[in-house]
């Protein structure tokens, strides 16, 4: 069973984990109310929990977008999260000059899709040593991941999960090919984006929208396909969220999702324990 080692927790050993936290970070007392909530309903269920919020969403759809605090203040932020709320944490990495940096702070070091194929900057956020996420690009099929499943093994690093965050159909559209899952499983960690592939990029103009009613669908199906994590933006308010608001969760559904998932996962695991309910 392949597993992945991090200081607070290990992910993988056919136990369902969750990857979850706002698209991007808006302030420290929000992030940090998120992460809290997060980690309650993770210590609740015994679930293995990675924070992800983005200090710079560098692939907005607008130049007006609004983009997160940047590099200093955001991984201040994310070490505080790390910190207080003894959580492993993940963001986004969009150059090899923020990498380095980057790694001082963060436990699992993501790859956007639009950059899943920049040697450089795989090879540079291999070369860290930590466990690399890479989002599977909305135009790659599932066995083009060899390719740079590859670099970040000749870059000496062997911890490495693939996230499925759905496939360009048409224009403004995505569509999500279950099958993908069970294809990467040989190259590493797979993960299921249920609320990117809910997105429609580009699909308000000058922004991108999308459809929240799916989501729980689409994770429900993903942990019956076998997945081993699923990913989630989440946010206080989603309505109001500066960035991917339209595919993101309410922080007050989670519990329910995370409940349903593993029931879910329970079903189609039954050699594995069912990870249960911990009141606190």
């Amino acid at each position: 069973m392949y597993s992945i080692e991090l200081d607070q927790c290990t992910i993988g050993e056919d136990r369902l984990f969750l990857i979850a936290g706002p698209c991007v970070i808006e302030s420290a007392k929000a992030t940090l109310a998120a992460a809290r909530e997060l980690k309650r309903v993770a210590d609740r269920w015994q679930l293995p929990l990675i924070f992800k919020s983005s200090y710079d969403k560098a692939n907005r759809t607008s130049y007006s977008s609004f983009r997160g605090p940047g590099l200093e203040e955001g991984l201040d932020i994310l070490a505080a999260v790390r910190r207080e709320c003894n959580l492993p944490v993940v963001s986004d990495v969009h150059s090899v000059a923020e990498v380095e940096r980057a790694a001082e702070v963060l436990d699992l070091i993501q790859i956007p899709a639009f950059l899943c194929r920049q040697t450089d900057l795989i090879m540079a956020a291999a070369a860290t040593g930590k466990p690399i996420n890479v989002k599977k690009g909305q135009f790659l099929a599932p066995w083009d991941m060899t390719n740079v499943v590859a670099k970040i093994h000749v870059g000496g690093n062997r911890k490495v999960l693939l996230t499925e965050r759905g496939s360009s159909f048409g224009y403004n559209n995505l569509v999500v090919d279950m099958r993908s899952l069970n294809l990467m499983k040989e190259y590493g960690l797979v993960v299921f984006d249920a609320t990117h592939s809910v997105q429609l990029p580009g699909g308000s103009g000058d922004r991108s929208g999308g459809d929240r009613r799916f989501v729980e669908t689409l994770a429900r199906a993903a942990v019956a396909a076998g997945v081993d994590g699923i990913f989630m933006e989440v946010h206080q308010e989603p309505d109001l969220a500066p960035c991917d608001g339209p595919n993101s969760i309410a922080l007050a559904n989670v519990d329910h999702i995370v409940q349903v998932l593993l029931k879910i996962h329970a079903a189609v695991q039954p050699g594995i324990n069912e990870q249960k309910e911990t009141r606190v």
